[in-house]
């Protein structure tokens, strides 16, 4: 998969993490009766997991060494 792909599938993953933890709050806040608690810790959560997720999708592109045109085993 080529970097840009990545990059492309990074995006969608931190708006999921966070679009899910928005929703997973506002629900556990209509079942329970609370308003802001829920939604808050949600969107905590959703930035956590995005962040982490984010570190785990880069981390192989920074540690991926350089192809250079002599050498790199593809005629």
């Amino acid at each position: 998969m080529g970097p840009a792909m990545r990059f492309i599938g990074l995006g969608w993953y931190v708006a999921a993490c966070i679009v899910i933890g928005i929703l997973g709050g506002l629900g556990l806040d209509h079942v329970v009766g609370t308003r802001p608690l829920f939604t808050l810790l949600g969107i905590l959560f959703g930035i956590v997991a995005a962040f982490y997720g984010m570190y785990k999708l880069v981390l192989p592109l920074l540690n991926e060494p350089e192809n250079d045109e002599e050498g790199n085993g593809r005629g």
